[in-house]
């Protein structure tokens, strides 16, 4: 049943019809330093978003802004500030990736296709990163696992790199 509903908002999504001020092609052009503090300062860029994206009213904060199934089962309202910021740096991924859907959602933005591309580029990536060093852990071949650890060490760049791009 919630599979449906998830499915059913992706669907929404395909229909908005505003679009983000900036690509994600286009923000490291657009502000460079924020972009830099982005990527240096992940986690704390996103706690100031999350929370610039509530109002700075902290009693409307849920886990990954409900759209993972631990949301609501935290105690967010118990102690959001501090939830909030256990989010940013045990679940950073699921935590800027929220924040763009809570903000998707509330003001219609659609993903453009090149951030589409960008998007699922990342995750090829890390997939791919992922098998290589499984191949290199069985082959146990030091060459293959000196070429795991720089695929994987290129994939977490591109993960920071996007990451920081989407909190511009």
């Amino acid at each position: 049943m919630a599979s449906q509903e998830y499915l059913d908002k992706m669907k929404v999504r395909q229909e908005y019809r505003n679009l983000w001020h900036t690509d994600l092609m286009s923000t490291i052009q657009r502000d460079p330093p924020y972009c830099c503090l982005a990527f240096w300062c992940g986690p704390c860029v996103s706690y100031m978003l999350r929370k610039r994206a509530l109002y700075n009213d902290m009693s409307r904060y849920t886990c990954c802004a409900g759209y993972m199934p631990c949301s609501g089962r935290c105690g967010e309202s118990k102690c959001p500030e501090f939830c909030l910021c256990t989010e940013v740096f045990l679940c950073f991924g699921n935590s800027v990736a929220s924040t763009r859907f809570l903000l998707q959602d509330e003001f219609n933005i659609q993903t453009t296709k090149c951030d589409n591309c960008i998007i699922g580029f990342m995750f090829c990536l890390q997939q791919v990163a992922c098998i290589f060093s499984i191949v290199a852990m069985i082959v146990g071949s030091d060459e293959l696992q000196d070429a795991a650890q720089l695929l994987n060490c290129l994939a977490d760049m591109v993960y920071c790199t996007v990451c920081a791009c989407m909190q511009v």
